[in-house]
């Protein structure tokens, strides 16, 4: 059975692979490429800190009560 398949089944795989290796490259350009754009240029990449938990404007306060 499996050596029925013909030119087309081939094609048809060779477009997967093709495809698969086109996302897997454009992944890892979005991964690894710089994209912190500043007037300067790429700035370097850092951690990035949202909230620190001793910062009292961080957020709302929620009383808990138990």
């Amino acid at each position: 059975m499996a050596g029925e398949a013909g030119s087309g089944a081939l094609r048809e795989l060779i477009l997967v692979v093709a495809v698969g290796l086109a996302g897997l490259l454009l992944a890892v350009v979005a991964a690894f490429a710089p994209w912190h754009a500043t007037p300067a240029g790429n700035a370097p990449a850092g951690l990035v800190e949202l909230r620190s938990p001793g910062d009292p404007g961080s957020g709302p306060t929620v009383e808990h009560r138990g």
